[in-house]
This record gives C-alpha cells, sequence and structure tokens, in this order.
C-alpha cells in the first residue's frame, strides 16, 4: 500500500509542476476561453499540447472547468483539430483519475463489497460500460467525480477509455464547434441528469426483484 501511495504522490507532484509550468508560461488566471486562446496561439507548436495539458489538469483535479477549455479548443485551432486536442487531454486526465482510484481504493472496496454484481472483482463490465457512457453524456455530471468513481469498480480499463471518449465526444464537439458563444440550459441539463440518475436507481431495484429478466442477463447481473 505505501508503495501506491508513494505512486500517486508522484503523480499529484507531476501535476503540481505541470500547473506552475503553465502559469510561468503566461497562462490567464481567468481562464476564459477567448484570452486562452489567444495565450495558446501565441506559443505556436507547443500551444496544442499545453491545451492538452491543461485539459489533463482540470479532469484531474476536478473544480477546473473542461467545457470553457473545450471551448477554447475550438477558437484556437479549428473544430475538428481542436476537438480532438480536447479529447486526449480529457482521456488523459480520465485515466490519471482512474487510476488513482483504483490504487488507492480497489482492494478495500472488493473486501467491503465481495458479492455486489456491479463492485466485486468480477462484476457486469457491461453494466458498468454504459453508465460511464451515459453519465459522460450529460456535462453537468463531474468528468473528475466519474472518472474517481469507476476507479474503485470491476470496470476494464480499455472499456472505461473507450466509454469515456465516445461519451464525451458529443458535448466537446459542440463546445469546440461553437467556442464561447454556445450556454448550456440548465433546466435541460439538470433534467437530463435527473432522468440518468433515475435509471441508475430503478435499474438495481428492478434486478433486485426480477434477477432472472432478459435485461438482468444481457448485463450480466445475475448471481
Amino acid at each position: 500500500m505505501a508503495s501506491r501511495i508513494a505512486v500517486v504522490l508522484v503523480v499529484l507532484g507531476a501535476i503540481a509542476v505541470s500547473w506552475w509550468l503553465l502559469r510561468v508560461l503566461g497562462m490567464p488566471a481567468n481562464l476564459s476561453p477567448d484570452s486562452l486562446a489567444a495565450w495558446l496561439q501565441s506559443q505556436g507548436a507547443a500551444g496544442p499540447l499545453l491545451l492538452m495539458l491543461l485539459m489533463l489538469i482540470a479532469v484531474v483535479v476536478g473544480p477546473i472547468p473542461t467545457l470553457p477549455v473545450s471551448a477554447t479548443a475550438g477558437l484556437a485551432f479549428g473544430i475538428v483539430p481542436g476537438t480532438a486536442i480536447a479529447a486526449t487531454g480529457a482521456a488523459g486526465g480520465a485515466l490519471v483519475a482512474f487510476w488513482i482510484a483504483r490504487f488507492l481504493g480497489r482492494e478495500a472496496i472488493c473486501g467491503r463489497f465481495p458479492d455486489n454484481p456491479v463492485l466485486a472483482r468480477d462484476g457486469s463490465q457491461r453494466f458498468l460500460t454504459i453508465a460511464i457512457l451515459l453519465t459522460r453524456l450529460i456535462p453537468v455530471f463531474s468528468f473528475a467525480l466519474i472518472s474517481y468513481a469507476a476507479g474503485v469498480t470491476a470496470l476494464h480499463t480499455w472499456r472505461f477509455i473507450v466509454a469515456t471518449t465516445i461519451g464525451m465526444l458529443p458535448m466537446t464537439l459542440v463546445f469546440a464547434g461553437l467556442g464561447n458563444t454556445f450556454r448550456l440550459s440548465p433546466v435541460l441539463t439538470v433534467v437530463a441528469a435527473l432522468a440518468v440518475l433515475a435509471v441508475m436507481v430503478w435499474l438495481p431495484w428492478s434486478f433486485s426483484r426480477h434477477p432472472d429478466s432478459r435485461l438482468a442477463r444481457w448485463l450480466h447481473l445475475h448471481q
């Protein structure tokens, strides 16, 4: 366990140094898309790499918003290149958060819930993949929180990356294309989030009552 903590501390230290480097290079403190885009364009060929690094840090740290960074990508580099750059950085950050949680919390979760069809060592891969995909589609869910939560489940790393990448691409593309002129409707995002949460709560309850249903078998949740 001590070695795992050491690895995590090294990773967090690297992230802190990366943030310091961005500030030394003149990154705007307000992180507005217009200011960030102008700064990135002034960095020449290093601009895309700096944007990837900023997105990675934003995902791992959590409170740093990721959607303005996606908008910045479109403003600075164009829709398609900007989407690819932002998505690559976000996927990298999600993977770092995923593995931090896996290193620190996975064994404890397995010991606490040995028979849970989702959290156990042989938990349902299909159910977890769909859950990650759905939560990535709704921007109101914390990108960092979902990544950390996924790390303590049984979800395979490759499934996590695939679900994360596919799920985040639509909104990343929208923000990269429309830049800082796009605003999410709070009502629509909250309604969508509540709908996803309602489904996630209802499914386990339904499966507990009908463990041999066709959907439970398809999701590999039957015991």
